[in-house]
């Protein structure tokens, strides 16, 4: 059994983290941080949580979170940097849902989100944590960069192929779809009701913060740089995402047989079969990544369509499978739900 403190429970990547790790066998909350609702039981902000959760809200300046084995930062990006020092120094390990050490270069990183780096000496140190790419350094990590739920789809998406060297790198394409909780529980016009429902849009084609992390990945990967035109769009649904993902083959292979080896032992890598078009309700509530790959009237244009649940494979599930690989756990021990349907 492992300590465990949350900072900033009250957004949906927080309220989703209390959901899965309330049912972790091996996990003991011990406090949720939140400036705003501190001193408010849990129950009272979430219902869905009565008699799971008892505990209430405290402020983060009051909090002994060094006590923990682990802190999660459920925080907006900008929290984690100032905070995870600390921790780190007396032992905790952290796990940062958010941007703050997913771009190792800090230029970069100070770029696209507009602020200096406090700590970027942690960044050469910080794992990025898809562990399909990276479970044996996250096993040993003290602080391990969640992936982004936009970066996690385009990333499992393309990586069977970059790794067998079949596609044209320089003119990937991704055009991803996610649902409206992606963009957080803050009180904005364009996630109201009457704006988001009956509409769809793409948003930010010039540049997207997930873009350099999202290239970072490919290209190391292929150790050689990738160039990606990466379009994310918003749809009238509260979760999911959905990528279609083109390239150009320079080579023949069995595509199928491709992906069906890659993830054969990745148990929440499910390769669909052939002619298969994955549906997000398909993995709604899970921590499932669900693949397909085409080869249009057998062309040289390979299309892949990767469906994810952006607040479970995108963010609290994966950083919970994250935590399980960290302290020795079963990797799919209390996030192996099914997913929810209707």
């Amino acid at each position: 059994m492992i300590k465990v403190g949350i900072v900033g429970g009250t957004g949906y990547t927080g309220v989703e983290l209390l959901r899965i790790l309330a049912q972790h066998p091996e996990v003991d909350i011990q406090a949720i941080t939140s400036r705003k609702e501190a001193g408010i039981t849990v129950a009272e902000l979430f219902p869905s949580l009565r008699g799971n959760v008892v505990l209430k809200f405290s402020d983060p300046t009051e909090t002994k979170l060094e006590k923990c084995n682990l802190v999660f930062f459920a925080t907006p990006n900008g929290v984690a940097m100032q905070q995870a020092r600390a921790l780190l120094d007396v032992g905790v390990r952290v796990i940062d849902l958010a941007a703050d050490f997913r771009i190792k270069d800090v230029l970069e990183w100070e770029k696209w989100y507009g602020m200096s780096h406090a700590c970027p000496d942690l960044l050469v140190e910080a794992v990025y944590g898809l562990p399909e790419i990276n479970r044996g350094k996250i096993k040993v990590a003290r602080l391990v960069a969640n992936p982004g739920c936009y970066p996690t789809a385009v990333q499992l998406g393309f990586l069977p192929l970059i790794e067998s060297g079949i596609i044209d790198m320089d003119h990937l394409i991704a055009d991803v779809k996610s649902g409206v909780s992606g963009a957080g529980r803050n009180a904005e016009v364009h996630t109201l009701y009457a704006e988001a429902s009956d509409n769809f849009k793409a948003y930010s084609v010039p540049g997207h913060r997930h873009l350099p992390e999202i290239k970072q990945g490919l290209s190391n990967i292929a150790d050689r740089l990738v160039d990606l035109t990466f379009v994310p769009h918003l749809t009238p649904m509260i979760r999911g995402i959905h990528a279609t993902l083109y390239a150009r083959l320079t080579a023949d292979s069995d595509l199928q047989a491709l992906y069906e080896k890659r993830y054969a032992n990745e148990p929440f890598l499910d390769v669909l079969p052939t002619g298969s078009h994955p549906e997000t309700r398909s993995v709604r509530g899970s921590n499932f990544c669900r693949i397909a790959v085409h080869r249009p009237q057998g062309g040289d244009t390979v299309v892949v369509l990767v469906v994810t649940d952006n607040l479970v494979k995108g963010a609290a599930g994966q950083a919970v499978q994250n935590m399980n690989l960290m302290f020795g756990f079963p990797e799919t021990l209390g996030i192996n739900q099914i997913a929810q349907i209707p």
